[in-house]
């Protein structure tokens, strides 16, 4: 006989899915009123027939017979919806995708309101007692805080003010020190592409590095100029030193172009502070009455000046000095913090030592100091980022500068920041962004997710007429008191919740008190482009905001439609304009051997879990090192063994882990320790390259071509120890590939060279295929199962695959020069045999 229930009152699980289907199938029924009957009444049969037809009427309202059963009708449509339902979808599966969490279906606190009850029932009490946590039973004294158990998981790693944002929808992984967020849980690659080229998409870069350098102007030129890349205007220019663009160069070690390249590198100096031409010739600072200052001041000092006679105040920006104390921002990759502060370090080292020997009655000094916590960084991209932001923010009244007037009004009708000039820096000071987020109408205060840039009706201007300027990117972000009093904001999320009830009108926004934080805002207009690409650019801002309100801001935005990515997502938008994203397209950088490491340990392992039928044999493929890319074998130099090589050998039982692919013999002389293999790239890359083809001897028009560039920053020239053909043999070039038909190039996809032959039968059949689409031919099947010899290997695929804003296969790499060189005269033989054919030459 079977053991009885310990509560003979709990149904079982049968039972409770027999009247769960029961309440799902069971149909509602409108209430009726109860009918009077009189006294006289006598229940019984009905002494005469009626027939039923009679005095009904020939034809019906379909429109008021509706509403008179519309209790009926929704009573219907629920039954048969509860009943398909009941069975075959959870309560948070009615959910959309950006709504739902990983634990809501263990936790009902997790699923909405409205859905909370139907989450309940369908909860398992064994496994909901299961997945409790148990409270620890000390008293509240001796209990750990949340923000102590916080600090606790961040031992080994750093988190940023969004994280716990993220955490609930991303996939997260441990990067540079930081645990950041990798991508989406949610399938939203298409979408996100979709979001930078059409709409707005932002991504917490807080995690990026910041070096303050301060002293006189003179002697941050110097320094700045012998550890940036010679390609283009230098950091230290008047382009920069005024304040008004900010510089994207490259970081290398100090006087060492074109070898010692670590990271790239944006530039910001602080601009000088405004001056106030009075009529009676007094110069007064140009500030904002403090908070706290009473409403009388305020209006005495706001009067001032305004009498008959006095003349209009205006702003002047005081002539350059070479002598006077500068500020200047350095920001960077996490992952080369270490070796930028280095180089900048021993960059001032030597120029204050320079400067000494020149001016020895003279003492200068230049402070370097970590920000790193100190600043929050956003990055928006897309042509919707300048409505988002005009929409989520409000300037303060006070500003009174005509140039930031004239800007921020017709900042909603420019098409895309790529309008404006590149590198554009706007300061100003934003009121609370949380005062104006409504919940309820979201359209009162942000544009529309169909909003369009449109023309005044008045007579137009082109945003562009509003230059860069020292007035306009003056802000008090610089001050690092005034950072230090905003770590904290004045009002929690509870606060102003409580000043929302007690509104008159429901949803609408807060009002900005004289208590209410202002916070100061740095944009810098911020562009993915390639020069001579057909890739399209992808354009947007960088808002540069102090520590401790990421999370006002980062909410504000958000609520505006805005799209959030990962690292992934800021990964693709480099790749679909083009542009070579640190580290991964950058070979010779600091940051690319531990990246390369990273990778070849991830698929050596996702390799070897895989059975062999499963898996690509890469030795019959003759792939010799498929983890990584043999820069060193393609430049043919000496190969260093890494940890993937020495782990395949110990498999194999055999010495050597691969077999060398060198085709040229070892050079007699080495070159002196430290200069290795080189990444020609910048700005005048394309300018070099052109001027070398033309050269005879190509390794001294490079070597030339790298003393010009050195002597532009004031280095001396290359050591005469550097010959100019072991220049030559160990530089590298970034180039860009397209499919010429279907398929597209994976990551570490292998570079060759063809011969003249197979390159003529290719672009016959090139030449004789109308689309991509078509089939193949005999003869092009014969080609593509052709497997060139490891000889003809010439550099390595970095980043490929499809490209959504190209629709074709699409990649970037890295060739050596010379083979470049080669490749470039070899295309140009075959146009000019062509044309021979032709009859054009």
């Amino acid at each position: 006989m079977a053991p009885k229930r310990k509560d003979a009152e709990e149904p079982t699980g049968r039972e409770k899915k027999k009247m769960k289907m029961s309440a799902a199938r069971t149909i509602a029924v409108q209430p009726v009123k109860a009918v009077s009957f009189s006294e006289n009444a006598v229940a019984g049969p009905s002494k005469s027939a009626v027939n039923s037809l009679i005095g009904l009427p020939s034809a019906i309202d379909v429109e008021k017979f509706s509403e008179a059963r519309a209790f009926e009708i929704d009573a219907m449509h629920n039954a048969m919806k509860n009943a398909s339902a009941s069975s075959t979808s959870r309560a948070w599966q009615a959910l959309p995708r950006h709504l739902r969490r990983r634990a809501a279906s263990h936790d009902v606190r997790r699923v909405p309101l409205r859905l909370r009850e139907k989450a309940r029932a369908e909860m398992d009490p064994l496994r909901k007692k299961g997945l409790s946590h148990s409270i620890s039973k000390l008293g509240k004294s001796k209990r750990a805080s949340r923000t102590e158990l916080f600090a606790k998981r961040q031992r080994d790693k750093l988190w940023l003010e969004t994280h716990i944002w993220h955490a609930k929808r991303m996939k997260m992984e441990n990067m540079w020190g930081y645990r950041l967020a990798v991508k989406p849980t949610e399938k939203s690659y298409r979408p996100s592409h979709r979001a930078s080229v059409h709409g707005s998409i932002i991504h917490d870069a807080s995690y990026h590095s910041l070096i303050e350098l301060k002293g006189t102007e003179a002697v941050l030129k110097r320094i700045l100029d012998m550890s940036c890349d010679p390609n283009g205007p230098s950091p230290g220019s008047k382009r920069y030193t005024t304040g008004s663009r900010a510089s994207e160069t490259y970081i290398y070690k100090p006087g060492s172009y074109p070898f010692g390249l670590i990271s790239p590198a944006t530039v910001i100096w602080k601009p000088l502070p405004p001056t106030v031409d009075t009529s009676d010739g007094e110069e007064q600072e140009d500030t904002e009455p403090p908070a706290d200052q009473p409403e009388a001041s305020k209006r005495k000092r706001k009067a001032k000046g305004k009498g008959k006679g006095k003349e209009k105040e205006q702003e002047t920006l005081p002539a350059a000095d070479p002598e006077a104390v500068r500020v200047v921002w350095l920001m960077s990759h996490p992952s080369a913090y270490q070796d930028v502060l280095s180089s900048i370090q021993t960059s001032a080292s030597l120029t204050l030592e320079c400067y000494k020997r020149e001016n020895e009655a003279k003492e200068v000094e230049v402070e370097i100091a970590d920000l790193r916590g100190q600043i929050n960084i956003f990055e928006i991209m897309g042509p919707k980022s300048n409505q988002v932001l005009r929409g989520a923010l409000s300037p303060v009244p006070q500003d009174k500068r005509e140039d930031f007037k004239k800007f921020w009004t017709r900042f909603t009708n420019v098409q895309t920041s790529g309008e404006l000039s590149r590198g554009t820096i706007v300061g100003f000071k934003a009121v609370d962004p949380r005062l104006k987020q409504v919940m309820d109408s979201p359209l009162l205060s942000f544009p529309p997710k169909n909003a369009k840039a449109q023309a005044p009706e008045t007579e137009y201007i082109s945003p562009t007429t509003v230059f860069p300027s020292g007035q306009l990117a003056q802000s008090d972000i610089w001050d690092e008191a005034l950072r230090a009093k905003l770590s904290t904001p004045r009002y929690k999320k509870k606060d102003l919740d409580d000043r929302r009830s007690k509104l008159l009108i429901p949803g609408t926004p807060l009002k900005a008190e004289r208590q209410d934080d202002r916070i100061p805002v740095l944009l810098i207009q911020r562009s993915l482009e390639s020069p001579g690409s057909k890739a399209q650019g992808i354009h947007g801002w960088t808002v540069i905001i102090p520590a401790g309100w990421s999370m006002a801001f980062f909410s504000s935005l958000t609520f505006t439609g805005t799209r959030v990515g990962g690292q992934r997502e800021r990964q693709t938008q480099a790749f679909e304009a083009g542009e070579s994203y640190f580290p991964r397209d950058l070979p010779t950088s600091v940051g690319h051997d531990e990246y390369a490491s990273a990778r070849a340990k991830e698929e050596k392992a996702r390799w070897d879990r895989k059975p062999p039928a499963k898996r690509p044999n890469y030795e019959k493929l003759g792939t010799s090192r498929p983890w990584r890319a043999d820069w060193h074998g393609v430049l043919g130099l000496p190969r260093p063994i890494f940890e993937e090589d020495k782990e395949t050998a110990t498999e194999t039982g055999e010495g050597e882990a691969f077999v060398s692919t060198q085709r040229e013999p070892q050079p007699d002389g080495a070159i002196e320790d430290g200069l290795g293999m080189w990444l020609l790239r910048g700005s005048e890359a394309p300018l070099v390259v052109s001027n070398i083809a033309k050269m005879f001897n190509h390794g001294a028009g490079l070597l030339q071509e790298v003393n010009r560039l050195r002597a532009k920053r004031g280095h001396e020239p290359l050591a005469p120890t550097i010959k100019a053909d072991d220049l030559m043999k160990r530089a590298l070039v970034s180039v860009r590939i397209k499919i010429c038909k279907r398929g597209a190039p994976e990551d570490l996809a292998i570079i060759y060279k063809i011969s003249d032959d197979e390159a003529k039968r290719w672009e016959r059949i090139l030449r004789n295929t109308r689309g991509a689409h078509e089939e193949e031919t005999e003869e092009e099947v014969q080609l593509s199962e052709i497997v060139p010899p490891e000889s003809s290997i010439i550099g390595y695929v970095t980043t490929g695959h499809f490209s959504l804003s190209q629709g074709q296969g699409f990649g970037i790499g890295a060739v050596p020069l010379a083979k470049f060189l080669e490749v470039q005269d070899q295309s140009e033989k075959q146009v000019i045999k062509a044309n021979k054919l032709k009859g054009n030459i």
